[in-house]
């Protein structure tokens, strides 16, 4: 039986989706066509069966949705509402995560466990958050509300609200202590050049200091 709640959830992961992704034309194109709005689908009705003691058909749905779909979110995941997952191929979404609303995953992300941990072994986001492509978060940590974590990053500690992280490993980029609304994937410090600047200023410094002492001698 389709019940208010869920036609209302409904609507608006649909939502979402258009108001993510430029290219989407229609409703209709992101129900029968994105991996990433099936996928978020499917794990409700993986989701249902497992708590309803039915382990092995929610696993079973989740692995049939990852082969489909390129998307893997195990059953006992939670998730909130809103959320988006942009193209989505290579996405896994741990046992024990937690996924607030209003947050968008991009492709390649893992949120996924460190093989250290027990109990509570994956990535709490909280609302808000952004991950972006290829990035990878591990263990039992928080990203806070808003905050947002850069293509290719690796982060394994917990990150406040409002804050960007890039790099490997991840390292928090503050803005004022605030949510910067039109940073995106692109438009991020490169923590790579940085350190070859720095690396670069130091080399200077000893140079001078190589060139006084062959001067004092």
């Amino acid at each position: 039986m389709i019940t208010i709640g869920w036609l209302k959830d409904y609507k608006e992961s649909v939502q979402s989706f258009i108001e993510h992704d430029p290219a989407a034309s229609s409703p209709l194109e992101i129900i029968l066509l994105y991996p990433g709005f099936k996928a978020l689908r499917s794990h409700k009705k993986a989701q249902w069966f497992l708590n309803h003691n039915m382990p092995f058909i929610a696993r079973a749905i989740s692995q049939r949705c990852a082969h489909k779909t390129g998307i893997e979110i195990h059953p006992a995941a939670k998730i909130g509402r809103r959320v988006c997952i942009d193209h989505g191929h290579g996405i896994v979404i741990g046992e024990t995560c937690e996924i607030g609303d209003d947050c968008m995953i991009y492709q390649g992300v893992t949120l996924g466990g460190t093989g250290k941990d027990t109990g509570k072994r994956h990535p709490t986001l909280e609302s808000g958050v952004m991950v972006g492509s290829g990035a990878k978060v591990l263990g039992p940590i928080t990203i806070g509300r808003n905050a947002k974590v850069a293509a290719g990053a690796v982060v394994v500690k917990d990150v406040d609200p409002n804050c960007t992280v890039v790099g490997i490993p991840g390292r928090i980029v503050r803005i004022d202590g605030e949510r910067v609304d039109d940073l995106d994937q692109i438009h991020l410090p490169d923590p790579v050049m940085q350190a070859i600047m720095s690396n670069a200023e130091k080399i200077n410094e000893l140079e001078e200091k190589i060139k006084k002492l062959e001067e004092n001698k």
